[in-house]
C-alpha cells in the first residue's frame, strides 16, 4: 500500500513509518521544516504537490503542535497548524487522491474535564479546554465535512495518551525518567519536580497505538470515531511512584509552579473506554494496548541513561 505519513519525524511518526516499512509499505515520509523529506503542511500549494506527485492509497495525518503547554502561550499558531494543516491536506486528497483513505488524529483532550470515575465513550460531548483541545475538534469538524459533502474515506481517531522511546521531555513521563535518571546516578539532590499529580491519564504505550492505527487504517469504517486508548486510569501520582520503583529511587517530590497547566485547561480525569471495535478477527479489538505500559515505557529511563546491570535500573521491557 502506498501511505502517505505527516509528521513522520515525531515521536508517533518514528514508530508509525517504521510499522508500515517492516510490513513493505511503500512510505512517503513528510516531516517537519528544515528535515529531509519536509512539508510545511500550513502551504496548501506545497501539500497539494506532495500528494499529486505520490498519489497515496492511504494517508495518516500527524503533523500539528502537540504540547497543550505550548498551545496555550501559542492559539493562533496551535489553530494555523492544527487546523488549517488538516484543511490543505484534506483539500489535497480531495483533488488529488479522492480513492484514499485518510486516519485524522484527533485527541483525547477533545472531551475536556470528566467527572471522577467517569469514562469518555466516543458518544460523550467534547468539552475542549485548551486551544489544543480546541483545534482538535475542529479539525475533526473538517474531516466529517470531508466525508459527508465530498465522500472521502476519513475515519476519526481519538487517542489518549502515549509513552514509550523517543517521547520528548516535556511530556511527563519522560520528564519524570530523565529526573529519576540523573537521581539515581546521584548527578543531582534527590528530588523530583512536578506538576499537578492528581489527574488520572490514560496511557497506551506507543506501539500499541501504533497497531490500533493499522488496524483501523485497514478495517475502520469511514466517517466514524474511534478512541484509541487502554480502559485503565492511573492517577500521574501513581505513575510517577511505578517509575521511582523502576528506577530504585524514593526521591522528594516538588511542585513547580511553571509545570502546573492552567486550572480551566485542567483535565481531572482522562480514563476512556471504547463504544466501537474494530477487530481483525473475532475478538481482537483494534483500539486496545495491553496493561503494564508503564513498565513497557520503563525503556525511557534506559533512553536517558540507566542500562540494565545499573543498580537502580529494573525495567520489564
Amino acid at each position: 500500500m502506498k501511505v502517505l505519513v505527516t509528521g513522520a519525524d515525531g515521536f508517533v511518526g518514528t514508530h508509525l513509518v517504521r510499522a508500515l516499512r517492516g510490513r513493505d509499505d511503500l512510505v512517503e515520509a513528510c516531516c517537519g521544516p528544515g528535515r529531509p523529506g519536509a512539508l510545511e503542511i500550513t502551504d496548501s500549494a506545497a501539500v497539494l504537490e506532495r500528494v499529486s506527485r505520490f498519489r497515496p492509497e492511504a494517508v495518516i495525518h500527524l503533523a500539528g503542535v502537540s504540547s497543550v503547554a505550548w498551545s496555550h502561550e501559542h492559539p493562533d499558531e496551535t489553530h494555523r497548524v492544527n487546523v488549517g494543516g488538516t484543511e490543505n491536506l484534506l483539500d489535497a486528497v480531495r483533488k488529488a487522491a479522492p480513492n484514499a483513505r485518510v486516519v485524522l488524529v484527533g485527541s483525547g483532550e477533545e472531551y475536556g474535564r470528566l467527572p471522577s470515575g467517569t469514562r469518555a465513550v466516543e458518544t460523550t460531548p467534547l468539552a475542549p479546554l485548551s486551544p489544543y483541545a480546541s483545534s482538535k475538534v475542529a479539525a475533526e469538524e473538517l474531516g466529517r465535512h470531508a466525508a459527508t459533502a465530498h465522500g472521502l474515506a476519513v475515519l476519526l481517531l481519538r487517542p489518549f495518551n502515549h509513552l514509550g522511546r523517543g517521547q520528548a521531555n516535556h511530556f511527563v513521563i519522560p520528564s519524570f525518567a530523565r529526573q529519576l535518571v540523573s537521581i539515581a546516578r546521584g548527578d543531582v539532590p534527590a528530588v523530583v519536580d512536578v506538576g499537578d499529580l492528581t489527574p488520572v491519564r490514560d496511557f497506551s504505550h506507543v506501539e500499541d497505538v501504533v497497531s490500533a492505527y493499522l488496524v483501523l487504517l485497514e478495517r475502520g469504517t469511514p466517517g466514524e470515531v474511534y478512541n484509541v486508548c487502554s480502559g485503565q486510569g492511573i492517577s500521574i501520582l501513581d505513575a510517577l511512584a511505578e517509575l521511582q520503583e523502576l528506577a530504585g529511587t524514593h526521591a522528594q517530590i516538588r511542585v513547580d509552579p511553571s509545570r502546573l497547566r492552567p486550572v480551566a485547561g485542567r483535565v481531572d480525569d482522562e480514563c476512556a473506554t471504547r463504544s466501537r471495535t474494530c477487530s481483525r478477527k473475532p475478538g481482537r479489538e483494534c483500539a486496545t494496548a495491553s496493561g503494564g505500559h508503564l513498565r513497557r515505557g520503563g525503556g525511557a529511563l534506559a533512553e536517558h541513561g540507566l542500562r540494565r546491570g545499573d543498580a537502580a535500573y529494573a525495567s520489564a521491557e
